[in-house]
């Protein structure tokens, strides 16, 4: 910060100039460092539109030790002139001189003398002018007295190639602060990673090593039929009710259905099979057409088994992380969009034990370890378990997940081997992230209220222990 009296000071002078004023008369005019009042001008233009200023740069020419001896003796040219008598120098004495040799070259560019070569003692030197006028070393007087203005540019260089004068700068004689190595650079302006963009990015990742496959989840619009009816969820279960899911107005029905597998979801809701008694109600195609947001990527799962089943089967493990809507009540756990991650295993004689296997291993790898597994019920799913992480920050434990075995009258339907097991899991994205960086509010985490300088803050990636 600069001195107040120095601004007051320069913003005086600058009031009462015309035309304005330069900072080295104001620093020579007020006794004081430079520097100090180029810090005020700096802080009159960090107020706004105080003053302006421009940045200007000057010369300072000085005579080099060749020049400042010419300017006391002469130049070398004029010193061999005075050299040489009226009756010549032989030029074997000439160049025997310190300024001999140059000067002998310049008095003759000069045609200050002449040279006899075929003179009978030997090459002698004569003059051919009676008196001459010493330019060089008057030009170099004019700068050692400080009035190198009345010096042309071209003058100037041509004294500067002869190595008499020499461009120096005001900053040599100046003290300098010395460069602080240890200070931060300002951040350069880029983008920022969402921590949900992170920890996606991670169980991805982590999806990824234990040998998933991604699914493809980019139909945010899902059938009835995909999205329940396929999965065993009978058509009268509250989820269907519009009080959890939003539906569509348009386009508010789907049309396209494999057929046969259609009637064997029919027939396993409404009759029974595959040893099952069903729910024995009649189920109507209209409520499957109905289309709407999908509420889980359980649909997706279910697209892929149906495929699976339809060529011969091989053990397969799938993954998607992707958006879903419920018709939830906003409070600090749940919001209406949120991101599930699906985990779908597929292989023989698969068990419940192999599902706590898989959980535990992929949220090891997260850095989640306290983990809890409770008796649930879904449609779809028989045994389901709700799975339960700590929650440092709310001090309680907090549902992640949800997961079971998929139920036969789900998959044998699909066409799938009687022998065939399928374990899978649905997770919410938001809130192992909530965990993981200690947030306490998913509103602060995703939606209007979110802060942004928490999303420029937040480092690039976690080193857990």
């Amino acid at each position: 910060m600069a001195d107040a009296g120095v601004v007051e000071e320069l913003l005086r002078r600058v009031e009462r100039a015309d035309g304005g004023v330069d900072s080295l008369d104001v620093a020579s005019g007020l006794g004081e460092e430079h520097q100090l009042i180029v810090g005020a001008v700096k802080s009159l233009q960090a107020l706004g539109d105080v003053i302006s200023a421009e940045l200007r740069s000057s010369k300072h020419w000085a005579l080099t030790e060749e020049g400042a001896e010419i300017a006391e003796q002469g130049s070398h040219e004029a010193r061999v002139f005075r050299s040489v008598p009226s009756e010549g120098l032989a030029q074997a004495e000439l160049m025997k001189l310190s300024f001999g040799k140059i000067g002998f070259s310049k008095a003759m560019s000069n045609k200050w003398i002449r040279l006899d070569k075929a003179h009978e003692g030997g090459p002698r030197i004569f003059r051919t002018v009676e008196s001459i006028e010493d330019q060089v070393r008057e030009k170099l007087l004019l700068v050692q007295t400080g009035s190198s203005s009345e010096l042309e540019e071209k003058e100037k260089n041509e004294l500067k190639k002869r190595k008499l004068l020499s461009e120096v700068g005001s900053w040599r004689e100046k003290k300098f602060k010395p460069y602080n190595f240890e200070a931060m650079g300002v951040a350069p302006d880029c983008g920022h990673l969402h921590p949900l963009l992170k920890v996606r990015t991670q169980f991805r990742q982590i999806f990824l090593e234990m040998g998933f496959t991604e699914m493809p989840t980019n139909n945010f619009i899902e059938s009835s039929f995909w999205n329940f009816d396929s999965l065993f969820q009978p058509q009268q279960h509250p989820a269907r009710d519009q009080h959890d899911t939003f539906f569509l107005a348009d386009p508010a029905l789907a049309h396209e259905f494999p057929q046969d597998y259609l009637d064997r979801v029919k027939r396993v809701h409404s009759e029974g099979g595959y040893g099952s008694q069903g729910y024995k109600y009649d189920w109507r195609i209209e409520e499957a057409q109905k289309n709407i947001l999908r509420t889980h990527t359980t649909a997706v799962s279910a697209r892929m088994l149906y495929k699976l089943a339809q060529q011969k089967f091989t053990p397969v493990k799938y993954f998607s992380i992707d958006r879903v809507f419920r018709n939830e009540t906003l409070d600090a756990t749940h919001l209406a969009e949120f991101h599930q991650i699906e985990g779908v295993v597929a292989d023989y004689g698969l068990t419940l034990g192999d599902l706590m296997g898989v959980l535990h291993q992929f949220f090891t790898k997260l850095g989640i370890t306290k983990l809890r597994f409770k008796p649930a019920y879904n449609p779809y799913t028989e045994p389901s378990m709700e799975v339960f992480s700590y929650h440092e920050g709310l001090k309680k434990w907090v549902e992640v997940g949800n997961s079971g075995v998929f139920r036969p009258e789900m998959l044998l339907p699909m066409g799938l081997p009687e022998d065939v097991s399928v374990i899978a899991w649905g997770l919410s994205l938001e809130r192992p992230t909530m965990i993981k960086y200690g947030i306490n509010n998913i509103r602060e985490l995703v939606g209007h209220k979110v802060n942004l300088q928490m999303v420029y803050d937040s480092p690039i990636c976690r080193l857990d222990s």
